[in-house]
């Protein structure tokens, strides 16, 4: 039997990641067999967490993804604990009622939340705030308190003594450390894989919460976890499917191509930015990232375009998109010429943000009929002529103007596809 957990908090930047990292690390360095996930559409966090614990992390989407969806997702923990990091805010999510959140996840999967609190420019008034997350949903249980950013051992007695009215521990207290800080940028943090002190740091931040937080104690306050008997729902779009894997093109859900591998799919890799093509395949996948980053590597990486301009059939998801259109222009206005599989041209001159879930349906491609997905970017689209390839909601249900693009061997858009609807 597996136990489960989620890691939480207020607000965004009360640093559930860094902690979540150094928890991850400190377990697998006990020996503790443990498997990670992270609340909603994120990428970036992910990548993290399967260097700090050294096992795939999955995304649990409580508003993309069936009930039957994330159990079966959960479920892969088996005999491990299952650590779950949250998004934003405990009850921020995409609608009115919270769908989405952690907190709605958490309802999901009936699992309990460790909440951490940022106490930096707080004194007696946290007991307030912990009084209004503890009572405001009487179905979301929260096991335990960890106190982030404490500025001194006064400090933390006073927050402790202010807490101590509660029947919910306080596990941890964790201080304020410059070494628990790692460099971002527009999306999220820098990648895991472009940190080449990563490791030490992660190491690191393990010793500062392995000595600051009551590991034992949250090993108790997790709920055993419900299997799920479901099979992997969605078939592969090809037998044969190469997927752009690097620095420029790592925004891919695992959920995905474990489901297309377990229904039959060979699936291959390849690094653009090591100017390598595809090998013998049906579909081309080239999922999100940064390829703004690279983009004179990319528009120079002649055998990479030869290889793909020779492929059946590509498909490109935000990033991926951006890269099969005729040109991309940077921040600094360099235009940079691209694949030229759509009438494509996009630019990150004026950045922009475009943020939030989507209902698609797809006219062609890989994802045909109903799926949910999100978009996030900032690059902006300065020419899109061609078929549309998505009909688009909001969360809402608002309907949304067609996006994407199709032709006979190529289809793209912005939107990151999550699941089946």
């Amino acid at each position: 039997m597996s136990n489960g957990l989620l890691i939480s908090a207020p607000k965004s930047g009360s640093g559930k990641t860094i902690i979540t990292l150094g928890l991850l690390r400190a377990l697998k360095i006990r020996g503790i067999p443990i498997l990670s996930a992270k609340s909603g559409p994120d990428y970036i966090d992910p990548g993290f967490h399967n260097f700090s614990s050294g096992s795939k992390c999955y995304n649990l989407d409580s508003w993309a993804m069936s009930k039957e969806r994330v159990n079966n997702i959960a479920s892969k923990a088996k005999k491990k604990l299952l650590l779950i990091e949250g998004a934003m805010g405990l009850f921020d999510g995409a609608t009115s009622n919270s769908d989405g959140s952690t907190a709605h996840l958490a309802k999901l999967l009936n699992l309990p939340i460790v909440l951490i609190i940022d106490a930096s420019k707080t004194g007696q008034s946290v007991a307030a705030l912990a009084n209004g997350f503890l009572n405001y949903d009487k179905d979301v249980l929260i096991n335990g308190i960890i106190l982030n950013k404490v500025s001194s051992l006064s400090h933390e007695k006073l927050l402790r003594n202010s807490l101590s009215q509660f029947d919910c521990p306080v596990i941890g207290s964790v201080y304020k450390n410059k070494e628990l800080e790692l460099p971002s940028r527009h999306l999220g943090l820098i990648q895991a894989l472009e940190n080449k002190n990563l490791d030490q740091f992660i190491n690191n931040a393990a010793e500062i919460i392995e000595n600051s937080i009551d590991l034992d104690n949250l090993l108790k306050l997790g709920n055993s976890i419900s299997y799920s008997k479901v099979k992997n729902r969605l078939q592969p779009p090809a037998q044969r499917i190469s997927v752009a894997l690097d620095a420029a093109f790592s925004f891919v859900y695992p959920h995905l191509l474990d489901d297309w591998h377990s229904n039959g799919a060979e699936i291959k890799t390849f690094s653009p930015l090591s100017d390598q093509g595809p090998g013998d395949c049906d579909l081309v996948i080239l999922p999100g990232g940064y390829p703004e980053l690279y983009a004179e590597k990319l528009s120079n990486a002649q055998n990479f375009f030869k290889k793909i301009k020779n492929a059946p059939n590509v498909y490109g998801e935000c990033g991926g998109y951006m890269v099969m259109g005729k040109g991309f222009i940077d921040e600094e206005g360099n235009r940079h010429k691209m694949l030229g599989l759509l009438n494509l041209e996009t630019s990150f001159h004026n950045k922009q943000l475009h943020l939030g879930y989507r209902d698609i349906f797809g006219k062609a491609g890989p994802f045909s009929g109903p799926y949910a997905a999100h978009e996030f970017h900032y690059a902006s689209t300065i020419k899109e002529n061609g078929r549309k390839l998505f009909s688009v909601s909001n969360s809402k249900g608002e309907k949304l103007t067609d996006t994407g693009l199709f032709n006979e061997k190529a289809s793209g858009s912005f939107l990151h596809v999550i699941d089946k609807r």
